[in-house]
């Protein structure tokens, strides 16, 4: 008796069918396809909002910098919209040179540089990167009659695509503070 319940109970346990789980399997590939693509995503989207951010971060430093520099800057010789030489006094390190240079295999983008003397070029020290315009310094004025200091204007333009989609502008006018009044 006891091996017949036996062999009763066997045969009630058949398992699965071949279709039955090429079925599930099919189920599961499709489940873990989205849930991949959407991990994924979320990586890239990830990787570009910290690149985005790091390129921001740059600029806005070197815009700190720069900033001091015109700050102690007595006058800008020569002034062009893609580079500056600001006449420094030998309290705050002699001239230096700000200027913008394209990158190598880009075609909209360009870094600022900082060398000392009346020369700047890419062997200077890189602030910032991802920039869309070489004319960051559109403006230089110092009218003579009002008594006021010399200014440059700046506009950091920063794109991660090379273009104005997803563009962060830094703008500001700095006054040259140890500029003579006129």
């Amino acid at each position: 008796m006891r091996g017949r319940l036996r062999s009763l109970r066997l045969r009630g346990e058949a398992g699965y069918s071949l279709v039955e789980m090429l079925t599930v399997m099919m189920i599961m590939s499709v489940v873990f396809a989205g849930i991949t693509t959407v991990f994924v995503a979320g990586s890239k989207a990830q990787n570009e909002q910290d690149s985005r951010f790091r390129a921001q971060l740059n600029t806005r430093l070197a815009m700190d910098k720069i900033r001091r520099d015109i700050h102690c800057a007595t006058d800008v010789t020569p002034f062009a919209t893609n580079s500056v030489t600001l006449k420094l006094p030998s309290g705050c390190g002699g001239d230096v040179s700000w200027c913008t240079v394209a990158v190598s295999g880009s075609t909209n983008r360009y870094a600022v540089y900082r060398q000392s003397g009346t020369t700047c070029s890419s062997s200077g020290i890189k602030y910032a990167d991802y920039l869309t315009t070489p004319n960051v310094f559109p403006a230089f004025a110092h009218a003579s009659g009002c008594g006021c200091l010399a200014s440059l204007q700046l506009d950091f333009p920063v794109s991660l695509k090379g273009s104005t989609i997803d563009q962060y502008e830094l703008t500001d006018t700095i006054y040259l503070r140890n500029s003579t009044r006129i």
